[in-house]
């Protein structure tokens, strides 16, 4: 059963989060996601190592929770907690110097003991927490925390804290999986005595891989975009993980990444040299010409300018940028490059900047504010990944009013929607193959867009910075990962569901009422009511009506009085086309029978009779509107059938020696021709109860009259048969003719009723129609 007074309580462990420490897009994630997750409801603590390169404000406002020792190998080390409550979110950080304390976050020799410690101190934090959390997922993130799962796994379960925690592990590249000599194994990790965390870690013969580990070992995997999820199962994009990738395809998902909407909003943002909105984006021309000014390009509005925030690496497509800039920058197209990376490609960039002066910039340095300028400058941003698992600077150019030209794949396919120049539709440009000629075209497209439809271009413009890409969206979507894996935690959306249900109800509440009158007036019918074949039809519809009404939607009511409608309007035409073909059928009868249906005028007078009570009789077995229906459309049928009963008189006549064996049974088994059982039923009820006021001679009358008819019955019912019944008809009909049958059927089986009499005399009837056949 669903606890409503626990939250969900996540440990979200990460090698670097914004604002302490950021490298990449980790950062950014784990600096968002967690604080997405407390709006939504949940209790979060985030963990990060306590690096020696986080700012002095945010050590100053650090507290120290707790410390104790984790068990590496051979050794036991020191594990500080420092606590820090920022922006709602606990951040606790692992306090080690002789692993963190150090100039820059990777890096180094011993990186695969450093974040073997993080990953131990994790496992071993989770029961030094403070008092009233009890984690219930620990989600990781990346190589460097891989090893959480494994350690959880193999020391820690079957302790009772330990049981209820469920783990996520978040691929945020494939390409950084944490590979070292198997030589740590023992010395650090110190499972070589545990056969199958050796086995599962191992990756050849003399190498373990962290991510390895945590891809065997955690619950669930999820990764940064839906593409690259499908992508990293190929031996093309998986780096050697595919096959483990695939066997678990199962527990992978893609969820795409946010952005800080707050921290990255051009209306706002105080880094930038003026502020503008998606409707007055005057302050994008200024920022754009003061970026110009500031990189030493030419100050100018009419040429586009394009910009990258980059790792310098092949990766990120510079075999791509470094083949086309030339063939770029001689098109009249400024770019400007803020990042720092591989050597080669950084002498390349000064290159053309001294080739290209006033129209290449080149900052080989890592200036977060720089960065935020060029976002809100440029007209355009390149981002030509090899491989992307979802990228965040292309949704920060977005957001920025700066349109990003993307190759397609991982999340830079998910996330920007190609212009097309038919129907306008577009948030940037792609291309699809990793190519040069075809990363330059897709450049050329942007720019021609811009110097020849600079309409089209502000309408993709708008687009672009119209996209919804909050943390809140993907908070949800962890979330049902997360609670799918405890359903015995109810998920706080109370107020939300309240309100999609309450209004549906309300909507509901009129036509609710209208429904139940009629079938609370049934209702005790029901009951008589012998049980027979055909209510399994009517089963599901009379349910509904018996049911609250919350339950119903309000779309549900509107189609079913939509098709009640359809079928009043379809019967009446029905009736109609009945009423022409019987009347065709008439002219073929002789002035003879002609008199015996003037003698039947009286019929629809005792039919009334039967047909009132009728709906009585068959309401339990069809829902309240079609109850209500069947009534109007016999109300309809009465009347019309006084013009034209002596047509239906005949019809039933000529039919009535079968028709009085066998009527009733025939129409419940097979309702392929309610029309023309229509009138074989109706007549005997009608006929019996015509004797019983008729003279001996009326009688004979009727039995001669039929004889003749008997004989054009062949002829007679293919013509009924021929006309086109709808659908809908069939179902209005059925219920008629079964109306006035019930009571000749029923007769027998409800006790003392004068029913009883009449079942002999329809038999004595059949015998003396057949002997009337004989005599002529």
């Amino acid at each position: 059963m669903a606890d409503s007074s626990k939250k969900m309580q996540i440990v979200f462990a990460s090698a670097e989060c914004a604002p302490f420490v950021k490298t990449g897009g980790l950062g950014d994630v784990a600096g968002s996601l967690p604080a997405a997750l407390v709006r939504a409801g949940a209790e979060v603590i985030v963990m990060v190592p306590k690096y020696a390169t986080i700012k002095d404000e945010y050590k100053a406002q650090m507290e120290h929770f707790s410390d104790f020792y984790v068990s590496l190998g051979w050794r036991n080390e020191y594990c500080g907690l420092e606590k820090l409550e920022h922006d709602g979110v606990t951040y606790m950080f692992i306090d080690n110097e002789r692993y963190f304390a150090r100039d820059y976050p990777y890096g180094f020799f011993d990186d695969g003991e450093r974040f073997a410690f993080f990953s131990k101190a994790i496992t071993e934090s989770l029961q030094h927490l403070p008092e009233g959390f009890e984690c219930d997922i620990l989600h990781c993130n990346d190589w460097q925390t891989a090893l959480a799962p494994v350690f959880l796994r193999e020391f820690y379960q079957g302790l009772p804290l330990y049981d209820r925690v469920k783990t996520v592990f978040s691929i945020h590249n494939v390409a950084f999986q944490g590979q070292f000599s198997d030589t740590v194994m023992e010395d650090i990790l110190g499972v070589a005595h545990i056969p199958a965390a050796a086995s599962q870690l191992r990756c050849d013969a003399c190498s373990i891989n962290y991510m390895l580990g945590a891809l065997r070992y955690a619950d669930a995997i999820t990764t940064v975009s839906p593409t690259y999820a499908n992508e990293i199962q190929t031996p093309e994009f998986g780096e050697g993980l595919d096959g483990v990738l695939r066997e678990r395809s199962y527990a992978l998902q893609g969820i795409l990444n946010g952005i800080d909407v707050a921290g990255f909003d051009p209306a706002t943002d105080k880094r930038i040299a003026a502020n503008y909105t998606v409707e007055d984006r005057s302050g994008k021309a200024v920022c754009k010409a003061k970026l110009q000014e500031e990189l030493g390009l030419e100050v100018r509005d009419d040429r586009p300018l394009m910009v990258m925030v980059t790792r310098l690496t092949r990766q990120k497509g510079m075999d791509l940028v470094m083949y086309a800039l030339d063939r770029i920058l001689a098109g009249g197209v400024q770019v400007a490059v803020l990042g720092t990376g591989d050597r080669d490609y950084e002498d390349g960039l000064r290159y053309f900047q001294d080739k290209y002066p006033g129209t290449m910039a080149a900052r080989i340095e890592f200036d977060p504010a720089l960065s935020q300028r060029m976002y809100a400058a440029a007209d355009m941003f390149l981002m030509p990944s090899k491989f992307e698992p979802c990228g965040l600077s292309q949704i920060i150019a977005m957001r920025y009013g700066t349109l990003p030209i993307v190759r397609e794949t991982g999340g830079l396919k998910d996330t920007v929607q190609p212009y097309n120049e038919f129907t306008g539709e577009g948030t940037g440009f792609s291309f699809t193959n990793f190519n040069g000629d075809e990363m330059g075209d897709a450049v050329f497209r942007a720019a021609r867009l811009f110097w020849d439809n600079r309409e089209a271009w502000n309408q993709l413009v708008t687009q672009a910075m119209s996209q919804d890409f909050s943390w809140t969206r993907s908070a949800d979507k962890y979330l049902d990962l997360y609670f799918f894996m405890h359903p015995e935690i109810e998920r706080p959306v109370a107020v939300e569901a309240a309100t999609t249900v309450e209004e549906p109800a309300a909507a509901e509440s009129e036509p609710a009422a209208t429904v139940k009158e009629p079938a609370a007036a049934e209702e005790p019918k029901a009951e008589e009511m012998p049980v027979e074949a055909e209510p399994v039809k009517v089963d599901p519809e009379v349910k509904p009506a018996s049911k609250p009404a919350a339950k119903k939607t309000t779309a549900r009511k509107t189609t079913a009085k939509k098709a009640t409608t359809t079928k009043a309007a379809a019967s009446k035409t029905s009736a109609a086309k009945a009423t022409t073909a019987k009347a065709s059928t008439t002219r073929k009868r002789t002035t003879a029978a002609a008199k015996k249906a003037a003698e039947a005028e009286v019929a629809p007078e005792v039919k009334a009779k039967p047909a009132a009570k009728a709906p009585a009789k068959t309401a339990a077995k069809k829902t309240t509107a079609s109850v209500k229906k069947a009534t109007a459309a016999k109300k309809t049928t009465a009347t019309k059938s006084t013009v034209s009963k002596a047509a239906t008189t005949k019809a039933a006549a000529k039919t009535t020696p079968k028709a009085a064996a066998k009527p009733t049974v025939k129409v419940e088994e097979a309702h392929s021709e309610p029309k023309a059982k229509a009138a074989v039923e109706a007549k005997p009820a009608a006929k019996t109860t015509t004797r019983k006021r008729s003279t001996t001679t009326a009688k004979k009358t009727t039995t001669k009259a039929a004889a003749p008819k008997a004989e054009a019955k062949d002829e007679d019912k293919p013509a009924v048969k021929a006309e086109p019944t709808p659908k809908v008809a069939e179902v209005k009909t059925a219920p008629k003719a079964k109306a006035k049958a019930e009571p000749a059927k029923e007769a027998p089986i409800s006790p003392a009723t004068p029913a009883e009499e009449k079942a002999p005399t329809k038999k004595t009837s059949v015998r003396k129609a057949t002997a009337t056949r004989k005599r002529h």
